[in-house]
Protein backbone atom coordinates (compact mmCIF):
# COMPACT_ATOMS: atom_id res chain seq x y z
CA UNK A 1 0.00 0.00 0.00
CA UNK A 2 1.33 3.39 -1.04
CA UNK A 3 2.21 6.07 1.82
CA UNK A 4 -0.03 9.01 2.48
CA UNK A 5 1.84 12.36 3.74
CA UNK A 6 2.96 15.79 3.08
CA UNK A 7 6.63 15.60 3.36
CA UNK A 8 7.88 17.52 0.95
CA UNK A 9 11.28 16.70 1.55
CA UNK A 10 10.46 13.06 1.62
CA UNK A 11 8.88 13.60 -1.78
CA UNK A 12 12.02 15.61 -3.27
CA UNK A 13 14.16 12.49 -1.87
CA UNK A 14 12.08 9.93 -4.07
CA UNK A 15 12.69 11.63 -7.43
CA UNK A 16 16.17 11.93 -6.66
CA UNK A 17 16.94 7.95 -5.83
CA UNK A 18 15.29 7.47 -9.13
CA UNK A 19 11.51 6.50 -7.51
CA UNK A 20 8.04 7.92 -8.45
CA UNK A 21 6.08 10.49 -6.43
CA UNK A 22 2.48 11.67 -6.77
CA UNK A 23 1.43 15.00 -5.44
CA UNK A 24 -1.20 17.92 -6.50
CA UNK A 25 -1.70 20.37 -9.22
CA UNK A 26 -4.02 22.45 -9.42
CA UNK A 27 -5.62 20.47 -12.34
CA UNK A 28 -5.00 16.26 -11.41
CA UNK A 29 -2.54 14.69 -9.13
CA UNK A 30 0.50 13.78 -11.21
CA UNK A 31 2.68 10.85 -10.55
CA UNK A 32 6.03 11.94 -10.82
CA UNK A 33 9.78 10.51 -11.86
CA UNK A 34 13.07 12.73 -12.41
CA UNK A 35 12.51 14.08 -16.52
CA UNK A 36 16.27 13.75 -16.95
CA UNK A 37 16.55 10.06 -14.99
CA UNK A 38 15.75 7.20 -18.28
CA UNK A 39 15.22 4.41 -15.45
CA UNK A 40 12.67 6.77 -13.38
CA UNK A 41 10.90 7.55 -16.71
CA UNK A 42 10.67 4.09 -17.63
CA UNK A 43 9.12 2.60 -14.94
CA UNK A 44 6.69 5.36 -15.01
CA UNK A 45 5.21 4.43 -18.22
CA UNK A 46 5.44 0.79 -17.10
CA UNK A 47 3.60 1.59 -13.81
CA UNK A 48 0.34 3.57 -15.59
CA UNK A 49 0.69 1.04 -18.42
CA UNK A 50 1.06 4.22 -20.55
CA UNK A 51 2.35 3.56 -24.40
CA UNK A 52 5.67 4.65 -25.29
CA UNK A 53 4.80 6.55 -27.83
CA UNK A 54 2.43 8.87 -26.01
CA UNK A 55 4.81 11.97 -24.75
CA UNK A 56 4.20 13.67 -21.43
CA UNK A 57 4.52 16.67 -19.64
CA UNK A 58 7.50 18.20 -17.71
CA UNK A 59 6.46 19.93 -14.67
CA UNK A 60 9.21 22.83 -13.82
CA UNK A 61 8.84 25.38 -10.73
CA UNK A 62 9.55 28.23 -13.13
CA UNK A 63 9.48 29.39 -16.99
CA UNK A 64 13.26 30.40 -16.49
CA UNK A 65 14.19 26.83 -17.02
CA UNK A 66 12.38 26.11 -20.22
CA UNK A 67 15.40 26.76 -22.14
CA UNK A 68 16.85 23.43 -20.86
CA UNK A 69 14.62 21.42 -22.70
CA UNK A 70 12.89 23.35 -25.19
CA UNK A 71 15.09 23.78 -28.22
CA UNK A 72 13.33 27.11 -29.13
CA UNK A 73 10.61 29.07 -27.10
CA UNK A 74 8.95 31.43 -29.85
CA UNK A 75 7.53 35.01 -28.97
CA UNK A 76 4.14 33.77 -28.17
CA UNK A 77 5.14 31.22 -25.77
CA UNK A 78 7.00 33.88 -23.84
CA UNK A 79 3.73 36.01 -23.98
CA UNK A 80 1.55 33.02 -22.51
CA UNK A 81 3.77 31.80 -19.87
CA UNK A 82 4.08 35.82 -18.50
CA UNK A 83 0.48 35.91 -18.54
CA UNK A 84 -0.26 32.30 -17.37
CA UNK A 85 2.52 30.53 -15.61
CA UNK A 86 2.26 29.38 -12.81
CA UNK A 87 -1.10 28.07 -13.58
CA UNK A 88 -3.36 24.92 -15.58
CA UNK A 89 -1.36 25.94 -19.07
CA UNK A 90 1.26 23.51 -21.29
CA UNK A 91 2.74 25.05 -23.86
CA UNK A 92 4.00 22.53 -27.06
CA UNK A 93 7.63 23.59 -27.98
CA UNK A 94 10.56 22.25 -30.10
CA UNK A 95 11.69 19.61 -28.26
CA UNK A 96 15.61 20.09 -26.71
CA UNK A 97 17.92 16.99 -26.07
CA UNK A 98 17.30 17.36 -22.63
CA UNK A 99 13.36 16.19 -22.69
CA UNK A 100 14.27 12.88 -25.10
CA UNK A 101 12.62 10.52 -22.38
CA UNK A 102 9.67 11.89 -22.33
CA UNK A 103 8.99 13.33 -25.72
CA UNK A 104 7.19 9.52 -26.89
CA UNK A 105 9.80 9.46 -30.11
CA UNK A 106 8.48 13.11 -31.28
CA UNK A 107 10.47 15.96 -31.66
CA UNK A 108 8.11 18.33 -29.10
CA UNK A 109 8.08 18.80 -25.48
CA UNK A 110 5.19 19.73 -23.37
CA UNK A 111 6.21 22.23 -20.44
CA UNK A 112 4.32 23.04 -17.46
CA UNK A 113 4.52 25.11 -14.24
CA UNK A 114 1.82 24.47 -11.76
CA UNK A 115 0.42 26.78 -9.52
CA UNK A 116 -0.09 24.33 -6.34
CA UNK A 117 2.03 25.45 -3.62
CA UNK A 118 2.44 21.46 -2.51
CA UNK A 119 3.86 21.42 -6.28
CA UNK A 120 5.70 24.28 -6.49
CA UNK A 121 7.50 23.54 -3.05
CA UNK A 122 8.59 19.93 -4.61
CA UNK A 123 9.92 21.32 -7.74
CA UNK A 124 12.30 23.95 -5.44
CA UNK A 125 13.50 21.80 -3.33
CA UNK A 126 13.81 18.98 -5.94
CA UNK A 127 15.22 21.20 -8.46
CA UNK A 128 14.55 19.51 -11.80
CA UNK A 129 12.21 18.55 -14.61
CA UNK A 130 9.65 15.82 -13.17
CA UNK A 131 7.99 14.36 -16.02
CA UNK A 132 4.32 13.62 -14.42
CA UNK A 133 1.33 12.73 -16.85
CA UNK A 134 -1.50 11.90 -14.57
CA UNK A 135 -0.97 9.70 -11.48
CA UNK A 136 -3.51 6.85 -12.85
CA UNK A 137 -3.90 4.04 -14.98
CA UNK A 138 -3.73 4.99 -18.54
CA UNK A 139 -6.53 6.37 -20.25
CA UNK A 140 -8.59 6.13 -16.85
CA UNK A 141 -10.23 8.82 -14.83
CA UNK A 142 -7.60 11.04 -13.80
CA UNK A 143 -7.37 11.72 -9.81
CA UNK A 144 -8.33 14.69 -8.12
CA UNK A 145 -7.46 13.43 -4.22
CA UNK A 146 -4.51 12.03 -2.92
CA UNK A 147 -6.78 8.86 -1.89
CA UNK A 148 -7.96 8.26 -5.66
CA UNK A 149 -3.80 7.68 -6.41
CA UNK A 150 -3.65 5.48 -3.63
CA UNK A 151 -7.15 3.38 -4.95
CA UNK A 152 -5.52 3.01 -8.61
CA UNK A 153 -1.91 2.09 -7.07
CA UNK A 154 -2.78 0.36 -3.64
CA UNK A 155 0.12 -2.32 -4.12
CA UNK A 156 2.78 -0.32 -5.53
CA UNK A 157 4.44 -0.02 -1.75
CA UNK A 158 7.48 2.60 -2.16
CA UNK A 159 4.98 4.86 -4.25
CA UNK A 160 4.48 7.96 -1.76
CA UNK A 161 2.07 9.98 -2.44
CA UNK A 162 2.24 13.89 -1.37
CA UNK A 163 -1.45 15.00 0.37
CA UNK A 164 -2.13 17.80 -1.34
CA UNK A 165 -6.09 18.11 -0.76
CA UNK A 166 -8.87 18.18 -3.51
CA UNK A 167 -7.39 20.01 -7.18
CA UNK A 168 -8.99 22.84 -7.30
CA UNK A 169 -9.42 23.29 -11.12
CA UNK A 170 -10.13 19.47 -11.49
CA UNK A 171 -9.19 18.54 -15.05
CA UNK A 172 -6.41 18.72 -17.11
CA UNK A 173 -4.45 21.45 -18.16
CA UNK A 174 -4.96 23.59 -21.57
CA UNK A 175 -2.46 22.69 -24.30
CA UNK A 176 -1.07 25.19 -26.73
CA UNK A 177 1.30 24.68 -29.20
CA UNK A 178 3.48 27.30 -30.00
CA UNK A 179 5.53 25.73 -33.20
CA UNK A 180 6.52 28.33 -35.73
CA UNK A 181 4.99 31.02 -33.82
CA UNK A 182 1.40 29.39 -34.78
CA UNK A 183 -1.09 29.16 -31.69
CA UNK A 184 -2.74 25.90 -31.58
CA UNK A 185 -4.92 24.52 -29.02
CA UNK A 186 -3.83 21.12 -28.56
CA UNK A 187 -6.25 19.64 -25.40
CA UNK A 188 -8.96 22.13 -24.35
CA UNK A 189 -8.45 23.09 -21.15
CA UNK A 190 -9.92 25.79 -18.29
CA UNK A 191 -8.19 28.97 -20.17
CA UNK A 192 -10.65 29.35 -22.94
CA UNK A 193 -9.50 30.33 -26.43
CA UNK A 194 -10.39 33.64 -25.88
CA UNK A 195 -7.96 34.10 -22.52
CA UNK A 196 -5.31 32.34 -25.21
CA UNK A 197 -5.61 34.65 -27.88
CA UNK A 198 -5.84 37.78 -25.62
CA UNK A 199 -2.40 36.95 -23.95
CA UNK A 200 -0.68 36.26 -26.72
CA UNK A 201 -2.46 38.87 -29.03
CA UNK A 202 -2.25 36.25 -31.93
CA UNK A 203 -5.28 34.32 -33.93
CA UNK A 204 -5.74 30.57 -33.31
CA UNK A 205 -4.76 28.09 -36.34
CA UNK A 206 -5.39 24.41 -36.97
CA UNK A 207 -2.67 22.01 -35.60
CA UNK A 208 -0.19 21.77 -38.51
CA UNK A 209 0.43 17.99 -39.27
CA UNK A 210 0.48 15.35 -36.75
CA UNK A 211 1.95 16.36 -33.46
CA UNK A 212 2.00 13.84 -30.18
CA UNK A 213 0.11 15.76 -27.25
CA UNK A 214 -0.12 13.94 -23.77
CA UNK A 215 -3.98 12.82 -23.09
CA UNK A 216 -4.65 13.77 -26.89
CA UNK A 217 -5.79 9.89 -28.03
CA UNK A 218 -9.58 9.74 -29.17
CA UNK A 219 -10.72 7.42 -25.86
CA UNK A 220 -8.95 8.57 -22.92
CA UNK A 221 -10.07 9.55 -19.23
CA UNK A 222 -13.38 6.88 -18.95
CA UNK A 223 -14.46 5.06 -15.70
CA UNK A 224 -14.71 1.18 -16.19
CA UNK A 225 -18.60 1.30 -16.42
CA UNK A 226 -19.32 2.24 -20.08
CA UNK A 227 -20.24 5.98 -19.96
CA UNK A 228 -23.08 7.41 -22.31
CA UNK A 229 -23.19 10.98 -22.54
CA UNK A 230 -26.48 12.63 -24.24
CA UNK A 231 -29.10 15.18 -23.41
CA UNK A 232 -31.66 12.97 -22.42
CA UNK A 233 -31.92 9.74 -20.65
CA UNK A 234 -35.34 8.78 -21.35
CA UNK A 235 -35.17 6.90 -24.67
CA UNK A 236 -31.84 6.02 -24.34
CA UNK A 237 -32.45 3.33 -21.91
CA UNK A 238 -31.30 -0.24 -22.76
CA UNK A 239 -33.70 -3.06 -21.57
CA UNK A 240 -32.68 -4.52 -17.90
CA UNK A 241 -30.15 -2.15 -17.70
CA UNK A 242 -28.93 0.02 -14.42
CA UNK A 243 -28.32 3.20 -14.95
CA UNK A 244 -26.36 5.43 -12.63
CA UNK A 245 -26.13 9.19 -13.54
CA UNK A 246 -24.99 12.55 -13.64
CA UNK A 247 -27.44 15.26 -13.97
CA UNK A 248 -29.33 18.54 -13.35
CA UNK A 249 -32.39 16.72 -12.17
CA UNK A 250 -32.69 12.40 -11.37
CA UNK A 251 -34.55 11.05 -14.19
CA UNK A 252 -37.28 8.57 -13.18
CA UNK A 253 -35.28 5.53 -14.33
CA UNK A 254 -32.58 6.38 -12.01
CA UNK A 255 -32.92 4.79 -8.09
CA UNK A 256 -31.81 8.02 -5.99
CA UNK A 257 -28.58 6.22 -4.56
CA UNK A 258 -27.17 6.04 -8.33
CA UNK A 259 -27.90 9.35 -9.26
CA UNK A 260 -25.43 12.56 -8.70
CA UNK A 261 -26.80 16.06 -9.33
CA UNK A 262 -24.56 18.05 -12.03
CA UNK A 263 -24.21 21.53 -10.86
CA UNK A 264 -24.88 24.99 -13.57
CA UNK A 265 -21.33 26.68 -12.32
CA UNK A 266 -18.49 25.42 -14.78
CA UNK A 267 -15.73 25.73 -12.56
CA UNK A 268 -17.87 24.01 -9.73
CA UNK A 269 -18.58 21.23 -12.45
CA UNK A 270 -14.87 20.63 -13.42
CA UNK A 271 -13.44 20.60 -9.76
CA UNK A 272 -15.94 17.85 -9.23
CA UNK A 273 -16.37 16.09 -12.34
CA UNK A 274 -13.76 13.39 -12.45
CA UNK A 275 -14.68 12.60 -8.24
CA UNK A 276 -18.24 12.05 -9.04
CA UNK A 277 -17.65 9.92 -12.44
CA UNK A 278 -15.35 7.49 -9.68
CA UNK A 279 -18.23 7.09 -7.13
CA UNK A 280 -20.60 6.39 -10.25
CA UNK A 281 -18.17 3.96 -11.39
CA UNK A 282 -17.85 2.07 -7.78
CA UNK A 283 -21.77 1.45 -7.85
CA UNK A 284 -21.52 -1.07 -10.46
CA UNK A 285 -24.08 -0.13 -12.76
CA UNK A 286 -24.29 -1.28 -16.45
CA UNK A 287 -23.87 2.32 -17.81
CA UNK A 288 -23.01 6.05 -16.43
CA UNK A 289 -25.47 8.32 -18.38
CA UNK A 290 -24.35 11.84 -18.26
CA UNK A 291 -26.61 14.19 -19.23
CA UNK A 292 -24.59 16.90 -22.10
CA UNK A 293 -23.04 19.96 -20.33
CA UNK A 294 -23.42 23.20 -22.31
CA UNK A 295 -21.89 23.20 -25.41
CA UNK A 296 -19.71 26.21 -24.55
CA UNK A 297 -18.31 23.87 -21.85
CA UNK A 298 -15.69 23.02 -24.26
CA UNK A 299 -12.90 21.43 -21.76
CA UNK A 300 -15.78 19.14 -20.10
CA UNK A 301 -17.46 18.01 -22.84
CA UNK A 302 -13.94 16.74 -24.34
CA UNK A 303 -13.52 14.76 -21.66
CA UNK A 304 -16.99 13.40 -21.59
CA UNK A 305 -16.75 12.60 -25.71
CA UNK A 306 -13.41 10.81 -24.34
CA UNK A 307 -14.77 8.71 -22.01
CA UNK A 308 -17.77 8.08 -24.22
CA UNK A 309 -15.40 6.19 -26.80
CA UNK A 310 -14.45 3.56 -24.72
CA UNK A 311 -16.11 0.47 -25.95
CA UNK A 312 -17.05 -1.99 -23.00
CA UNK A 313 -14.78 -4.81 -22.07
Amino acid sequence: MPVIGTKIETGAAQLCAGKLVAFATETVYGLGADAQNPEAVERLYALKKRPRNHPVIIHLADFSAASLWAAEIPQVAKKLAAAFMPGPLTLLLPAGPAAAHTTGGGKTVALRVPAHPQAQQLLAVFGGGVAAPSANRFGRLSPTTAAHVREEFSTVEDLYILDGGSCTVGIESTIVSCLNERLSIMRPGMLSADDITTAANGELLPPSGFLRVPGGLPCHYAPNTPLLLAPDVAWQRPPAKTIAALSRHRPDAVPKPLWRQATDNIDDYAHRLYALLRELDAMQADIIWVESPPPQWTAVTDRLKRAAMRQPN
